[in-house]
């Protein structure tokens, strides 16, 4: 079998497994083509490859089904019964469309790579009426979180929400491939917080960047940011030292509410893990330390991605991470 097919069989896959979506249509913008989570017992049997092996690929077509993600999607994840439901809890955060009687509906974005145009997306409820009132989380109604599959692309934003229910951002795809789509969000109907997202495949060549190597050390523009501690299933601390230069940074913005922001995500599946800082913005010292508490939810290989910023501009450093117990 030649590459280019494998990776098309292989970016269907994860739509199926995690509920994803494909754009279709023209370059100006295209309404993604959703399909309802598969049942959780099928969904708990796989996950995805890891996916590093660049080639080409090209994907796109007319016509997008707007009713695709409507019509199975309570019937899927939310009427499936006892067992079904039981498997859903246990499956990670970030690889379902529809959670806790909410889903991730009418996701449209830019058709094609380079092409300036709008992201936008709505949260249904159970009714399938579109969610419009959110219990605010470090200073935002909704964090937007974007990577491509490969995760050399990661984007942590804030689209604007509208009166009739619809988040929206200004959107530009830097690569073409497969890209999942993360909304972070608390419902003010809701106790707890929810993480949905969708897959996307953005057509055009794909050109897979190598997974980073395993490190404690990561360079941001002129910052260095050193990790300690380790990412275990079982929680603990991890620690995050920022020095510009070769100085400690000790005057850290307050960012969200806090002096950092750490995202986690599965090599492979992308399952997702979004942490906050320990202490509080002009309470804790700003910097040159940035402390978190986290736990992965298995052994793996991970990407961690830390916002942090100093003089008004948000950094992000990355680094790869084994988790072995």
């Amino acid at each position: 079998m030649q590459a280019p097919v494998k990776l098309t069989i292989f970016a269907a896959g994860l739509a199926v497994l995690f509920g994803g979506a494909f754009a279709v249509g023209s370059a100006s913008g295209v309404q993604v083509e959703t399909q309802p989570p598969a049942h959780p017992e099928e969904e708990a049997s796989g996950e995805g490859d890891s996916g590093h092996a660049g080639t080409d690929e090209s994907a796109g077509d007319d016509g997008a089904d707007e009713s695709a993600g409507h019509d199975g999607a309570e019937g899927s994840g939310h009427d499936s019964g006892p067992d079904a439901a039981a498997a859903a809890e246990e499956l990670p955060v970030g690889v379902l469309s529809a959670a806790g009687g909410y889903r991730l509906d009418s996701l449209t974005v830019p058709g094609a790579v380079g092409v300036a145009g709008t992201l936008s997306f709505r949260v249904l409820d159970a009714h399938g009426d579109p969610v419009t009132e959110y219990t605010t989380q470090h200073e935002r109604d909704l964090h937007l979180i974007v990577a491509s599959q490969d995760t050399s692309q990661f984007r942590h934003v804030h689209p604007t929400l509208g009166a009739d229910g619809t988040w929206s951002i200004d959107w530009t795809w830097p690569t073409a491939g497969s890209h999942r789509v993360y909304a972070d969000f608390l419902p003010a109907a809701a106790e707890d917080g929810l993480t949905l997202a969708q897959d996307v495949t953005v057509p055009g060549i794909v050109t897979t960047v190598p997974l980073p190597a395993a490190g404690s050390t990561a360079v941001v523009d002129e910052y260095t940011v050193t990790l300690s501690g380790d990412l275990t299933t079982e929680g603990g601390p991890l620690a995050f030292e920022i020095s510009r230069d070769g100085d400690p940074v000790t005057d850290l913005d307050p960012y969200l509410g806090a002096y950092g922001h750490l995202v986690a995500l599965r090599v492979g599946d992308l399952a997702y893990l979004h942490t906050h800082p320990e202490g509080e913005a002009g309470v804790s010292e700003p910097g040159p330390l940035v402390e978190f508490m986290s736990t992965a939810p298995s052994p793996g290989t991970y990407r961690l991605f830390l916002d942090f910023s100093h003089q008004g501009v948000v950094h992000t450093a990355d680094f790869t991470v084994e988790v072995t117990r």
